[in-house]
């Protein structure tokens, strides 16, 4: 997908202006076409009456087709055939997940019927409003081809803890993973060591504007992750041979766009299959599923023991870090309990929100907005009898950096700075990871947009 989202192209055209969830200014003619396209939406969803086209994913060394990204549309001639007024009327309605699950069963059927097979990957979308809210559709019979589900770094800020077990569901049934629009936001590139994404499409932007230095700090970060994990850079928006070199030039080995190919129906050439190899789409060990960091460290580390006023410095450290990174950071820490939420915390990390791309704060009556641009809890409480109403733990994960500090309360009785804590501080990048996921299945969802 495109900033805009894929979705949102009619002719190949991205729609100038119209973001996935923007509402149509309400002229007589727009309001018109709103209110017929919730009667077609009723009516489309009972049909499934649902058109897609194929756009083909190139290797950029060879020029060889080996993926399509499926991008589904509205009845040709009607009121929802763009996406973008197919998409809105579907949020109006509150059938955001129900249509995007359509659409997603209407690619993989005509992904089928097109015989699309070995050695081809199949790419599609899901809306990040509806992600994590249902599982993922099954494949149509026993189809040869590969699938991969894009994702945006809106879906993870919006619902974290949905979208990370969607990941999980998508992962054990054997598809891949695409982080959507790499560079449109800061978020997307602090929630890649989170997301582990096999392939990360770089934003459209990135091979059309002139280089600066925020493009160069989105290559440093994309390069590392793809160091890292194997990870796949592709390259969206590619309309010309100069901006296919600076793709490569930015590490993409795949690319996308009009110089490569326009969506369409798929070719004739995917049923006879080809010599070529499909995508190297490596395996992502699962990450360990607990409810207490502390716990999942104390099993890989060394565990120490300190009295508070030291881990206080310990955590500011890596708050500080965290400041440092730029906007694109996530900090995630738990307090035990909203009492340890003091004014100058408070204040802290008022100031971490202001720059990070996502910061949450858990603990025992932690509200879902305990400070301006902090997430908070879902629900209302963490029970008495949680693991984390006795942890003190602070995770950090930049493009370039990643720490935490896990810590677990002894029970001390006496005064607060004589408080004892048992705790693990770590720099090793995977362990941060796993930390943070971990908390994130805590955090409360934003509520869904509206238009």
């Amino acid at each position: 997908m495109t900033p805009t989202s894929s979705l949102l192209r009619t002719d190949g055209l991205v729609q100038p202006g119209v973001r996935a969830g923007a509402s149509l200014a309400l002229s007589p003619t727009h309001a018109a076409v709103r209110a017929e396209g919730l009667d077609e939406l009723d009516a489309l969803l009972r049909t499934g009456a649902l058109h897609t086209v194929f756009q083909p994913i190139v290797d950029l060394d060879t020029r060889r087709t080996v993926a399509f990204e499926a991008l589904t549309r509205g009845p040709e001639g009607s009121a929802l055939q763009r996406p973008d007024a197919l998409f809105a009327a579907a949020r109006r309605a509150g059938r955001l997940a129900e249509l995007d699950r359509a659409c997603q069963v209407a690619a993989l059927a005509a992904a089928e019927a097109g015989g699309l097979g070995a050695p081809w990957t199949l790419f599609l979308n899901t809306e990040p409003e509806a992600a994590g809210q249902r599982r993922p559709p099954a494949l149509p019979g026993a189809s040869p081809h590969a699938v991969v589900v894009e994702l945006t770094e809106r879906a993870l800020t919006a619902r974290p803890a949905e979208l990370l077990r969607m990941v999980d569901l998508l992962r054990a049934r054997g598809w891949g993973i695409a982080l959507d629009d790499v560079g449109a936001d800061p978020a997307s590139l602090a929630l890649l060591p989170l997301v582990r994404p096999d392939v990360v499409k770089l934003d459209l932007r990135l091979v059309q504007a002139q280089p600066d230095a925020q493009i160069a700090a989105i290559a440093n970060a994309v390069s590392a992750q793809a160091e890292r994990d194997g990870t796949l850079v592709l390259a969206e928006g590619v309309e010309t041979e100069e901006q296919c070199a600076t793709a490569v030039a930015l590490g993409a080995s795949l690319g996308q766009g009009w110089l490569f190919g326009r969506p369409g129906p798929l070719p004739a050439a995917v049923r006879t299959g080809s010599p070529g190899r499909g995508l190297p789409l490596g395996a992502r060990r699962p990450l360990d599923t607990v409810d207490s960091p502390f716990e999942l460290a104390a099993r890989r580390r060394r565990v120490r023991v300190a009295r508070k006023p030291l881990l206080v410095q310990m955590s500011k450290q890596l708050e500080q870090q965290a400041s440092g990174s730029g906007d694109a950071c996530v900090v995630v820490s738990t307090f035990q309990h909203v009492s340890q939420l003091t004014p100058d915390t408070r204040a802290r990390y008022a100031r971490i929100a202001q720059r990070a791309a996502f910061v949450a704060a858990i603990g025992s009556d932690v509200p879902p907005a305990p400070v301006p641009g902090v997430r908070g809890v879902r629900g209302v409480h963490v029970d008495s009898g949680d693991p984390l109403t006795l942890e003190w733990d602070v995770t950090v994960l930049g493009p370039h950096f990643a720490g935490a500090l896990l810590a677990r309360d002894l029970g001390d009785d006496g005064p607060e700075a004589e408080r004892r804590f048992e705790f693990v501080l770590t720099h090793d990048r995977n362990l941060a990871v796993a930390a943070t996921s971990a908390l994130l299945g805590r955090i409360a969802p934003l509520p869904p947009q509206r238009p």
